[in-house]
């Protein structure tokens, strides 16, 4: 079925409709013209580049009808043009060359069922840095929604932290899976954390006996997810395409690695960074526990100086687990694979998949879980090189995990369970919050 920006528009506009705001909602034929201008215009180009901009929806003579008691330093801020500008392909492509959407968006708003663009929003890289798990902050959002050209024919809306739809050319997505959290995809990498796991134990019962372990494990495994998902939005940035394969003990007759290696920083940032962030947990949860009472005087020097030096050194570390994913990330802009032991420690890239014997069916899931009632059928010579490679590695090696990254941006994970090869598209790989301001009871359908 092909969708386009009228589809969009009617999931946006049922979505609004009992969403909690002080915004009015827009008409259904408001945001058809809004979609299907973003649209046009991703798929022009300006001075050779691509169009890529973010749109802010909000009201020019109400702003910021709700503004928080505290104005942190770091909130956006919108700036007025001195003239409304219409709201056209031409001047949205024109305008965004000074609207990276990694810094900024564009502010838009309607009246007398015409659209025009009335000033500018800053402060966006802390939003961009939180959905990218760059950032711990959740700062708050102006106007009512966002939309951004991402690529080509590809837009997606944002309420809040979360994900409203996504259009992909003719594919239009309102929900994606998130195989980190449930299902084989999170069974291997739970076996990836035992190592993990195991340092952190040993931490935690030297350094703080009395701390409960099994919430620190969830947080082990859950820090994993988040390092891979950062990994793949890396790849996913370069626009190159690629992979990563994270196997154990391959076989030379079935992966060449041209550029062998031994890289396990990351298994050690990833664990450091746990080690810290509970040892500021711990301070400065003694510190709220037994010294913040009225009779209490003073802070001990000792538990202040240590929740400090804890904090100041989680900084650091978060700031190497960074550039470490960063670096992982370029490794893929050479034609070939990323490969990774089970422990995500990184063993070469530039891999060469020489195993040909493909599954005669590959089966796409739409659920985590890859319930038998939720596969679908396709042939492998559906996809590209890189995708059937690792579907021939994965199908012969079982409990080897894929993740290829498409040159148009498009994140895959591949396994076989048991005698089936399972592939899971538009996989979750930001932090998309549900928002308490949307209704979650209602049900509906596109009209076609």
């Amino acid at each position: 079925m092909n969708y386009t920006t009228e589809d969009l528009a009617e999931i946006v506009c049922k979505k609004l409709e009992n969403a909690k705001t002080d915004y009015p909602h827009p008409s259904e034929g408001i945001l058809r013209k809004l979609f299907a201008d973003l649209f046009f215009a991703s798929l022009k180009t300006e001075e050779g580049q691509l169009t890529r901009v973010t749109i802010t929806l909000i009201d020019p003579n109400d702003p910021d009808p709700s503004p928080p008691e505290r104005i942190v330093a770091h909130r956006w801020n919108y700036i007025n043009f001195e003239e409304r500008i219409p709201f056209t392909v031409k001047n949205l492509v024109k305008l965004s060359k000074a609207a990276d959407p990694l810094s900024s968006s564009l502010a838009v708003y309607y009246e007398n069922n015409s659209l025009f663009i009335w000033g500018m929003v800053d402060q966006a890289i802390h939003y961009q840095s939180f959905l990218n798990y760059e950032g711990d902050s959740e700062p708050e959002q102006p106007g009512l929604f966002q939309a951004t050209i991402a690529d080509v024919g590809n837009i997606y809306v944002m309420f809040d932290y979360e994900l409203i739809a996504t259009l992909k050319q003719n594919v239009l997505i309102s929900n994606y899976i998130d195989v980190f959290r449930q299902g084989p995809v999170n069974g291997i990498l739970k076996k990836s954390a035992e190592l993990y796991k195991k340092q952190i134990r040993s931490y935690l019962q030297k350094e703080f006996p009395s701390e409960k372990l099994e919430e620190w494990e969830k947080y082990t495994e859950d820090s994993i997810s988040e390092a891979i998902s950062r990994i793949l939005l890396v790849m996913q940035e370069y626009q190159h395409g690629g992979a990563f394969l994270i196997t154990s003990n391959p076989k030379r007759s079935e992966l060449s690695i041209k550029h062998a290696l031994s890289y396990d920083r990351l298994f050690n940032t990833i664990t450091n960074n746990i080690k810290l962030e509970a040892a500021n947990y711990m301070y400065t949860n003694t510190i709220v526990t037994d010294y913040l009472e009225p009779e209490k005087d003073t802070i001990p020097t000792v538990h202040y100086l240590k929740e400090n030096i804890a904090d100041y050194e989680k900084k650091e570390a978060s700031d190497e687990l960074k550039g470490t994913i960063r670096f992982i990330g370029s490794l893929s802009c050479i034609d070939g694979l990323v490969v990774f032991s089970p422990d995500l420690k990184v063993k070469g890239f530039g891999a060469v998949i020489k195993v040909k014997t493909l599954p005669e069916q590959v089966f796409v899931s739409k659920t985590a879980t890859a319930a038998p009632g939720a596969l679908a059928p396709i042939t492998p010579d559906h996809f590209g090189t890189r995708h059937r490679s690792m579907f021939s590695y994965c199908w012969n090696n079982k409990g080897s995990l894929g993740f290829v990254v498409s040159q148009d941006g498009d994140i895959r994970a591949i396994t076989r369970v048991e005698d089936k090869l399972i592939m899971w598209e538009n996989i979750k790989v930001q932090r998309f919050i549900k928002s308490e301001k949307l209704s979650r009871s209602m049900r509906f359908s596109i009209r076609k």
